[in-house]
């Protein structure tokens, strides 16, 4: 493999680093180590960045992987264990990992994988209400396919509980014309309805606003994009659940950092440990939640 190219931006308030290799390129901001962009050459995006994201301290971006860690949407539907690791007053969505600066550790190249090392020193005790002390540490694996994962190890001397996410992003054609391989027969939460739980049946499909938490979900999902003529392939670890996400017009809308056209071009599906399949580590313990992404033509 050739040297990549590896470049520092700056966008708005946010320090980014620009990679290109041989195969891709990828952006990454320093703020939640969030890969906001993820293309392979000569071929339209596989990771969706909203043209109207936000790049501000402090702010989530809306944009390729966010990191949510050490806990998954509202707290308040968490399970209890989850809840209870938690001792401030304000708990933010997603959790604490997203809008903090980490630390580059390294940026080295193995073979034919570039491998970008991060890691977040607050979460050992020193996030706000989060008095927990992990080792958190998340590699990007840059090849002919994009590894994410997202390692956390009990440093202290109690059992630790989280719900954890990669919310990916990904970049399609039209949503409205593609569909989601590998859900079929699956027990999922419809958070739209109560949060009833229900059977998926054949494949997915979008025809309106989608928010469902599916169970015990497979290590391979997919993204078939007939217009595009690819099939974007997920291989999961360490994760039993995955959310599956489109706001649809009316509520994009009301999103800031989104188009009011910005869902036709993004379906989230989220490689997740939620729900009853929450992570509790003992002492000295280690768990590692990833995802490969990939594509291959129809």
């Amino acid at each position: 493999m050739a040297t990549p190219k590896v470049e520092t931006e700056k966008h708005g308030e946010l320090n980014c680093w620009r990679i290109t290799s041989d195969h891709a390129e990828l952006l990454i901001a320093q703020q939640g180590a969030q890969v906001l962009s993820y293309q392979r050459l000569g071929e339209p995006p596989l990771l969706w960045l909203s043209d109207q994201a936000l790049f501000r301290q402090g702010s989530a971006m809306r944009a390729g992987v966010p990191v949510c860690w050490p806990w998954f949407g509202n707290l308040q539907r968490n399970p209890q264990a989850v809840q209870a690791m938690f001792h401030g007053e304000q708990a933010p969505a997603h959790g604490l990992a997203r809008c903090r600066d980490w630390q580059l550790l390294g940026i080295e190249g193995d073979g034919e994988t570039l491998r970008i090392e991060f890691g977040l020193p607050e979460a050992q005790a020193d996030l706000p209400g989060w008095p927990h002390n992990v080792e958190l540490k998340f590699v990007i694996e840059l090849g002919e396919t994009l590894t994410l994962t997202l390692s956390s190890y009990n440093l202290g001397n109690d059992l630790v509980t989280i719900s954890q996410a990669l919310h990916s992003y990904f970049a399609v054609s039209d949503v409205r014309q593609a569909r989601v391989e590998g859900v079929d027969g699956l027990g999922y939460i419809e958070t739209l309805a109560d949060w009833e739980q229900r059977q998926q049946q054949g494949d997915l499909g979008f025809i309106g606003e989608t928010d469902r938490i599916y169970l015990q979900a497979p290590q391979r999902l997919s993204i078939v994009d007939p217009h595009w003529k690819r099939r974007i392939t997920l291989q999961t670890r360490g994760s039993r659940s995955a959310v599956i996400w489109n706001p649809w017009a009316d509520r994009a809308r009301e999103l800031v950092d989104m188009a009011d056209d910005g869902w036709q071009r993004m379906l989230c599906i989220e490689t997740a440990n939620v729900w009853d399949d929450v992570v509790t580590l003992k002492p000295g313990a280690t768990h590692a939640l990833s995802v490969t992404i990939g594509s291959e033509a129809l």
